[in-house]
């Protein structure tokens, strides 16, 4: 399998990211797609979200990140089956593969702002060496309407060009931070979590999908009105970086079984023929597929 084959197959095709999306996703760095789910579908998807949230509680999130104020759920493919038709989002794929190549899920996280929270200093996901080296996009999904009050994304349009702020360590792999250039260094803001010059608060109805190169700084704001606003963040990378969360040391045989041969590709969970190289996908030291 490779990309190209793995989307001809899900019947991704050049309809499917219009030439607006592609200059829209290459100088502001994102773009939104309302109406890609109906509203029994995010209802479903909302649902399933909250029975996870309110088994996992506090802990929410762990495999990741977990975020006082804002629960989380992660490892969801292994713990829902509400979210599979997440991986068929034709104008998602047809965007990963334009700007990344061959491409893979790298992570998938559940979230939602309670009121009075869900404030982020602005960051990026991931940074890069060089402009246009690109390593991650991100896919916001509506299950709520997104709006002004009730903890919108906020993004600084273009800012994908300039040089990466804020990025986690746990992010960076071989990348170092170097110095900045004087014309970088007058856009670093003296407070991060302040509202910021461009900046632009995406609203969106439910069902949409706000699609984002993950190196334009971002982050989510404060839900002031205390509205539902849950949402998954489907992040695709090329395959020659990790996981987020590495699939493969989460799997479960039931998993494993209900997904295609075209998911299972995008999730990097086939089976490794005897002897292959490991990717660098697999973490060092993880134990072996349960099928082997």
């Amino acid at each position: 399998m490779y990309t190209k084959r793995a989307l001809h197959s899900l019947g991704v095709t050049g309809a499917d990211f219009t030439e607006s999306e592609r200059r829209q996703l290459d100088e502001q760095g994102f773009y939104l797609r309302t109406n890609m789910f109906t509203p029994a579908e995010c209802r479903e998807m909302a649902e399933a979200f909250d029975k996870l949230s309110a088994a996992e509680g506090e802990q929410g999130g762990h495999e990741v990140h977990i975020e006082p104020g804002a629960p989380r759920v992660s490892n969801i493919f292994n713990k829902s089956t509400a979210f599979d038709r997440c991986l068929e989002i034709k104008p998602v794929l047809a965007s990963a593969a334009y700007l990344l190549g061959e491409i893979k899920v790298h992570g998938a996280n559940l979230r939602e702002p309670l009121q009075g929270k869900g404030q982020q200093d602005l960051h990026v996901d991931v940074p890069k060496h060089f402009d246009g080296d690109w390593w991650v996009l991100n896919a916001i999904i509506c299950f709520d309407d997104m709006t002004l009050d009730n903890g919108p994304t906020r993004v600084v349009p273009g800012s994908h060009h300039w040089a990466p702020l804020n990025c986690s360590i746990v992010n960076r792999f071989d990348w170092q931070p170097q110095p900045l250039s004087a014309q970088d260094q007058a856009r670093v803001p003296q407070d991060a979590g302040a509202p910021y010059p461009g900046e632009v608060l995406v609203t969106a109805p439910a069902g949409s999908v706000i699609i984002c190169n993950s190196s334009i700084w971002h982050s989510g704001t404060r839900n002031k009105d205390g509205a539902r606003r849950r949402v998954l963040h489907l992040t695709y990378t090329r395959r020659d970086l990790p996981q987020q969360l590495v699939q493969r040391e989460h799997l479960l045989p039931a998993t494993y079984e209900r997904m295609s041969d075209v998911h299972r590709y995008l999730l990097d969970i086939e089976p490794m023929a005897p002897g292959a190289i490991l990717q660098s996908a697999r973490a060092p030291g993880a134990s072996k597929d349960w099928w082997a």
